[in-house]
Formats: structure tokens, C-alpha cells, sequence
């Protein structure tokens, strides 16, 4: 290996497609290990290998943690073909329909995004949101280093089931550090309104947000996702004015987006309206009686 000035290192662009060693399965466990690598944000390991009713396997669904959108994630060796087009964006499809909770993001990971790929794409960007990653496997000494870059981005555009038990794992202590004491402490006030309802209701934390459970089994359609300085109330209820009528009288800061109803939360809120709060979180869960 030649030393540049420096000690600037010149690295070797390898191709996958026929390395007898690196193969898809290894692209995978890297982004699987590291999710954060595609730069698509703060993103964690939903599912891996996902079996898709009436077709393949998935080969990775991501989910952003600061929010509710997915990303079904194809990987592909080489340049992109109508084959793996076509698959991701059917695998898309089926996942949205499957789960319409979520907001959902098609994305194609590949060697070589060629320009052919990116005409055909561009007709229906607008449609289906679709990011095509492309990525170089680069070698220097005895190591091989992998860079993706962003090469075409979607648009910007203005009741949960069995899948809530893949969600990962986490503790009070992930979320007292990834928001703070103080509003974990508020997750903690909202769940007391709850067990007046029900005595036997917990809280359960996953990487994703905090839900309720009773028994090991969990209803999420309110959901908590403390910050440093607020936290965030998510609730799955159709949208009506009886509901919004004690939210706008309260004063309080929300929005109906992707069938759910949005709060930001403050220590004032929760202490001086706890009562509209219980009976919007008491509304979604009594559709889904643990």
C-alpha cells in the first residue's frame, strides 16, 4: 500500500457483485448493526428477512425514532434493475397497506444506481415515496470501508396490531437519557389518569416510544416520546370535533396527522388539563380493551 502526503491513503473502489467474499448478506449485517450509515437519520432495526403475504422477503424495515415513518429497505449488488424496482416498490405497498399507522418510504440500496433507473423513477416520484441510495465499497489495506450517498430523495410532502410485538426493546433509563427526568415524569403522570381507569395498566418502553400494557400485552394506540423539554402524546382516534373542542378550549398544542392526534406536552399541561387528557387517551383505549 502506497502512503501519500500526508499520510493520505488513495482507496481502491471494489465491486461486490462478484466478490467471492462480500456478498448482500454482509451489506445487510452492516446496516442492520448500524442503521445510521444510510444517513437517513436516527433509525432502528425493525425486522430483517420480513415475509411478504404472496411474495418475498423483505430485506430490511428500518423505523425512525423521533417519528412514526418506516423505511422498507432493498439491497442490491451490481446496477439496478426492473426486477428489484419493481420489488421494492411492491414490498412498499404491502407494508403500507398492512400497517396504515405508519408513514412509510420505499428505498433501493444499490452498487450502481444508473441513470436508466433514475429516468423510470422520476415519472412516478411523486407518487410513491421512493429513495435510491447508491453505495461504493472501498478497500484500503486490508480493510473495506462502505460510503452510501443519497442519489435521488423523495419529495417532500406536507390501530396498531400483532407488529408492536417486534418493536425493540429499551428501559426508563434509555428514555431518561435520550429525553429527560422530568418528562419521562410526565409519561409517569398520564399513565396514573389511566389506572383510574384500569389499575392494572404499566408503562412499556421500546426504542421507538412508550405505550401502555397490562399483562405483558400492549395497546398503542397512545403513545408517549419523552424530550429534553417536552413530551410528545400520540393518540389513535378518528378525527372529530367532540374531541378537538376541549383541546382548543385547553389551549393545547396539537395536530391530526396519519389518523392519529398529536400533542406537545408540557409540566403545565399535564398538571392544569389533566382531564381532557384522560378522556382523549381513554377514548383510544377503550377501542382496544387490553
Amino acid at each position: 500500500m502506497e502512503m501519500g502526503i500526508g499520510g493520505y491513503v488513495k482507496p481502491e473502489r471494489i465491486w461486490l457483485k462478484n466478490h467471492p467474499e462480500l456478498n448482500e448478506k454482509w451489506v445487510q449485517g452492516l446496516i442492520s448493526d448500524d442503521p445510521s450509515i444510510l444517513g437517513l437519520g436516527n433509525l432502528v432495526l425493525r425486522d430483517t428477512e420480513r415475509k411478504q403475504p404472496g411474495a418475498g422477503r423483505l430485506d430490511l424495515l428500518l423505523q425512525d425514532t423521533d417519528s412514526d415513518r418506516r423505511y422498507e429497505v432493498e439491497i442490491q449488488l451490481g446496477a439496478t434493475d426492473e426486477s428489484h424496482i419493481i420489488r421494492t416498490i411492491e414490498y412498499w405497498d404491502i407494508e403500507r397497506k398492512r400497517y396504515p399507522q405508519y408513514d412509510h418510504c420505499a428505498v433501493l440500496v444499490a452498487e450502481d444506481v444508473t441513470s436508466r433507473f433514475l429516468n423510470v423513477i422520476s415519472l412516478f416520484n411523486g407518487a410513491i415515496p421512493l429513495i435510491a441510495i447508491q453505495f461504493q465499497a472501498l478497500k484500503i489495506g486490508a480493510y473495506t470501508s462502505l460510503v452510501f450517498t443519497t442519489v435521488m430523495n423523495e419529495l417532500t410532502r406536507g390501530p396498531v396490531d400483532e407488529d408492536e410485538e417486534r418493536e425493540p426493546p429499551a428501559d426508563r433509563a434509555y428514555w431518561e437519557q435520550h429525553g429527560s427526568k422530568a418528562t419521562v415524569s410526565l409519561a409517569d403522570q398520564l399513565l396514573e389518569m389511566m389506572r383510574e381507569l384500569d389499575p392494572g395498566l404499566e408503562l412499556s418502553y421500546n426504542k421507538s416510544y412508550i405505550s401502555l400494557s397490562k399483562n405483558g400485552r400492549v395497546n398503542s394506540l397512545s403513545r408517549f416520546s419523552p424530550r429534553k423539554n417536552h413530551l410528545r402524546l400520540v393518540v389513535f382516534l378518528e378525527q372529530s370535533k367532540e374531541v378537538e373542542q376541549p383541546l382548543d378550549e385547553a389551549g393545547l398544542d396539537f395536530e391530526y396527522r396519519r389518523s392519529a392526534y398529536r400533542l406537545q406536552l408540557s409540566k403545565d399541561d399535564v398538571q392544569n388539563h389533566g382531564d381532557v387528557l384522560k378522556k382523549l387517551m381513554s377514548s383510544a383505549y377503550e377501542r382496544r380493551t387490553l
